[in-house]
């Protein structure tokens, strides 16, 4: 491609930027790029054709053309005067630049003088973007994740001067210039980066004489999740033996992807172990029927996400459990009262659908005047009005999750109103004997160690005797002392010693006084009986 230079135009990108004309000498100043053919003026005032023409680069000659058959430069054959004088040159290079001057001899001989300034500019070229740390994506996309640190580097040449811009367009700002230098390159960071720093980021180089740009853009994705796990949920259907598990994971980007499973214990991503459904999204659900669940299994949903490393992953579980209906099983109450059964179901997950039945048929019993059902947590109620004798009967609180069917039996037994009177009095009286019985034992019992005998042990209340029962035991000293000691007996049994005081009698004491003299009372006094020692 040819490039012709003259002081007021430049063709094909190149630029005069100065142009100074005389009576007899000219100043021009060009730009060229390497590769381009420039043509630099010599003289071009009049019609008239130079007789010589001689330019010079840098004090040196370089080439000389006579009038109309120009003469080529030795090196290259690149420099080429043409039939005006102007100088030719076709695949410049950085090292064509310098100052040239052109001396044309005109018909009179007459001197024309010229003075072009060639400036060989190049750039923006190797032009560099860097930024990091990141993941590249098959496509190119960087992605870094939220909260980190991210440093950007923009590089690039050209001469003879440039200028270096990192400029960003997202979602909140278009062409926004972020930093800017004259450098050989430009260097910045975010810290703890955001989503919104989410975008096109281009390093731009611009070339101030030519005006030349150059850019190079790279799309960043912000990764991020949430810092909460999914939430697990239920959702029950129309047949009570199948349910709908829902995991819902919201907040991620890009969005995750959410897989159910049974968890065995065993570690990895959910796809190794048995799963039910996975998929990408915010949100995933799937319906399993009772024979695919069993008690104690774990399910579980496990969010998987590129911002989480291997061995982090989100996720949400239950343990499955059948309902265990609880309450009284055998209740008797009376005709023409009010009556209010209770069962109480906490343990099943998913939540059983608890309901009361009567009968050995059971009949779904329904809220009207004679039932009322009410729930206060994990209690159910069943009161019955007015009850009578067609109440009684057998009564079911039956539990049902997706698991299975779990039933507490209540037997009502209804009496009337005579019956409960006569066995109410039937207790009062039982209870009364055995008070009556533990009294008179009590009383017995705490004067045990007083006997009354007679003189023959069958005359005990006439004789007015006592006799006083001592147990013989080493450990009683004090009875060792008053008591006479018997040789043990060969059995080896215990000696019980018998004790007869004779205890005179207030109505015969004072007439056998009086008839007695007073010698007769003397010898009374003296006389000692002999104690009676009885050996059981």
């Amino acid at each position: 491609m040819e490039i012709v230079a003259t002081v007021a135009l430049l063709h094909l990108c190149l630029c005069a930027t100065a142009a100074v004309s005389g009576s007899d000498s000219t100043e021009t100043a060009l730009t060229a790029a390497p590769g381009d053919v420039v043509r630099l003026p010599c003289y071009d005032v009049g019609n008239e054709t130079a007789t010589l023409t001689t330019w010079m680069k840098n004090g040196r000659e370089i080439i000389t053309s006579g009038g109309s058959s120009p003469n080529l430069s030795p090196a290259g054959q690149r420099f080429k005067v043409l039939h005006d004088g102007t100088l030719s040159i076709k695949e410049v290079i950085p090292g064509d630049e310098g100052t040239y001057m052109c001396s044309s001899t005109l018909p009179g001989n007459n001197t024309f003088h010229a003075r072009v300034l060639l400036q060989v500019t190049r750039g923006p070229e190797n032009i560099s973007a860097s930024i990091g740390p990141a993941t590249t994506l098959s496509n190119g996309t960087l992605i870094v994740y939220r909260g980190s640190t991210v440093f950007f580097n923009c590089s690039g040449s050209s001469y003879p001067s440039q200028q270096l811009t990192w400029a960003f367009r997202g979602a909140s700002s278009s062409n926004e210039s972020l930093v800017t230098n004259s450098e050989a390159w430009l260097d910045f960071r975010i810290e703890d980066i955001q989503p919104r720093a989410q975008g096109v980021y281009s390093c731009r180089a611009n070339n101030t004489v030519t005006h030349q740009a150059a850019n190079k853009s790279t799309e960043l994705l912000v990764y991020y999740v949430p810092d909460r796990h999914p939430d697990c949920m239920w959702a029950p259907e129309n047949d009570t033996s199948h349910v709908q598990f829902i995991c819902t994971w919201s907040g991620a980007y890009p969005p995750p992807t959410l897989c159910w499973g049974e968890d065995k214990g065993d570690q990895g991503p959910c796809w190794e172990k048995i799963f039910y459904a996975s998929e990408v999204t915010e949100s995933l659900s799937v319906t399993l029927n009772r024979s695919m669940l069993s008690e104690g299994q774990v399910v579980r949903c496990m969010a998987q996400h590129q911002a989480l490393a291997q061995g982090k992953e989100k996720s949400c579980s239950f343990t499955l459990k059948p309902p265990y209906p609880e309450g009284e099983p055998l209740v008797t109450t009376l005709e023409a009262t009010s009556l209010t059964l209770t069962c109480s179901e906490a343990m099943s997950i998913p939540p059983a659908n608890t309901t009361w039945r009567k009968g050995l048929k059971q009949e779904l019993i329904v809220p009207g005047s004679k039932y009322v059902l009410s729930v206060e947590g994990p209690v159910f109620k069943l009161t019955i009005l007015n009850i009578s004798k067609d109440d009684e009967g057998v009564y079911f609180c039956r539990s049902e999750n997706p698991l299975a069917v779990r039933e507490l039996e209540v037997y009502l037994t209804v009496k009337s109103s005579s019956a409960y009177t006569g066995a109410i009095i039937g207790v009062f009286i039982a209870a009364l004997i055995v008070g009556s019985a533990a009294i008179v034992a009590k009383l017995a019992y705490s004067g045990r160690h007083r006997i009354c005998l007679g003189d023959g042990f069958g005359q005990m209340e006439d004789s007015g005797d006592v006799l006083s029962l001592v147990e013989s035991d080493d450990d009683e000293q004090i009875f060792q002392d008053a008591v006479p000691r018997l040789p043990p007996l060969t059995n080896g049994h215990n000696t019980t010693l018998v004790q007869i005081h004779r205890i005179p009698s207030s109505d015969h004491e004072d007439a056998e006084t009086a008839d007695t003299s007073p010698q007769q009372q003397e010898d009374t006094v003296q006389r000692e009986e002999p104690v009676d020692l009885l050996t059981f």
